[in-house]
């Protein structure tokens, strides 16, 4: 039986980065279409790494706080954000349980001004927590694609939220609802969209809505498809109710799995690709693995219960893994440097309270449970703090994103912050 106060997976908690730089090995032709380098379109940027290309965003903080730009409300729930085309995309709940709504939210980056909001019946599904919204919306060449919990998948118009097409996965394909409800963002593959949904995985058409391929109609997993090159040809990584699925996007052909089984069946952190090494964690004790990988299998390296991270997936940078060793809302969780070839921990930081993570420049940026922001060097050399800052109250469980030398923050209320990180100003 599982505790009352078990805070469950909500969130997946979803720019061009360097990856060469990076050494991570990705495809990124056939995974969606081109963006500009200031945009963040889908959960954990374009190639899925949450790595961004910003560089010379920390700025001189007078009294130790980045400027608030804006404030602004976007509802309950624990979707990170999207930026394309000076334009932010998220999901918010309305917070009811009776006259539940969701809303696909649309605003102004540079003001935080609501563009439009688009609303449909959507329970709160408070399941051992606060409940509200769970996947990020993807843009891609002028449209939002959303997944809801209970499986209405959207395709909006991105410069007025008209619906474009929308399809219930549940009542019109059968598909099981995940006990958490679905929680992945979209994925765009050419001219796919693939959600972690089913089985292994399903597919629509991007344009219209229909089938493109599926993987059976069994609960899925809570992790956002993760693109990666696997011996040259395009693959994603979904992490299923039990395992680790690879499959071919455009086709759904199931290349290999891995066994991996989490307490409560709670994949939710996304996994980990650098080289020919992949990375895997989860929750409850649970611990983490490499395992290598080839076009017809893989073979587990390493096992250990060094970083156990509940919903937030670890950054890859440079042979080394970066994660938060902890569940959601557990107070003495670790940021940690692992080797990602033995599981070796290099490094660990005091003790925190779990919180989200994302880096660019060689730095980390983890904004923890309490809305702490900390910058720590992506070093292996040791722990080494850059600066912190008290930005957020309340919960915040919602992947950052830094873009253009803004920091995104959302509270699971609803409030969404727009810090400064490269200019010199002070507290707005």
């Amino acid at each position: 039986m599982r505790r009352i106060d078990d805070p469950g997976p909500p969130p997946n908690v979803g720019g061009m980065t360097r990856s060469s730089f990076y050494g991570l090995a990705v495809v990124t032709a056939i995974y969606s279409s081109p963006v500009s380098a200031a945009d963040w379109p889908r959960f954990r940027g374009t190639d899925g790494t949450g790595l961004s290309a910003e560089s010379g965003w920390l700025g001189n903080w007078p009294g130790g706080q980045p400027r608030s730009i804006w404030k602004a409300s976007v509802g309950a729930g624990f979707s990170s954000m999207s930026l394309v085309e000076g334009r932010l995309f998220t999901l918010g709940h309305n917070g009811l349980k009776d006259g539940g709504i969701d809303s696909v939210v649309a605003l102004e980056a540079s003001s935080g001004k609501e563009l439009w909001r688009h609303s449909y019946p959507e329970k709160l599904a408070d399941h051992y927590y606060e409940g509200g919204t769970s996947g990020t919306p993807t843009v891609d060449s002028g449209r939002v694609y959303t997944l809801s919990k209970a499986g209405t998948a959207l395709c909006l118009e991105a410069s007025s939220g008209k619906v474009l097409w929308s399809r219930n996965l549940v009542s019109e394909l059968g598909l099981k609802i995940p006990e958490w409800g679905f929680a992945g963002a979209p994925h765009i593959a050419g001219d796919r969209v693939v959600y972690n949904a089913g089985d292994a995985g399903l597919a629509l058409d991007k344009a219209t809505g229909k089938e493109a391929w599926t993987s059976g109609k069994g609960s899925a997993g809570y992790g956002t498809p993760v693109p990666f090159s696997l011996e040259g040809k395009p693959a994603l990584a979904v992490f299923g109710l039990r395992h680790v699925i690879v499959v071919d996007p455009v086709s759904g052909h199931e290349f290999w799995r891995h066994p991996w089984k989490t307490r409560y069946d709670v994949n939710a952190a996304d996994p980990v690709v650098i080289g020919d090494t992949m990375i895997l964690t989860s929750g409850y004790g649970t611990g983490a693995c490499g395992i290598r990988f080839t076009g017809s299998g893989a073979q587990e390296l390493w096992k250990n219960q060094a970083l156990r991270s509940h919903m937030q997936a670890p950054i890859g940078i440079r042979g080394h893994i970066y994660g938060i060793d902890g569940d959601g809302g557990d107070a003495n969780a670790r940021l940690k440097c692992l080797e990602a070839t033995t599981g070796k921990v290099v490094w660990e930081s005091p003790k925190a309270e779990t919180g989200v993570l994302t880096a660019a420049d060689d730095k980390l940026i983890w904004v923890t449970g309490k809305g702490e922001l900390i910058i720590v060097k992506a070093d292996p050399t040791g722990y080494h703090e850059v600066v912190r800052a008290q930005v957020a109250r309340g919960k915040v469980w919602s992947t950052p994103v830094l873009l253009n030398g803004r920091l995104y923050i959302r509270n699971w209320k609803g409030e969404l912050l727009c810090l400064d990180v490269k200019g010199t100003g002070g507290v707005s």
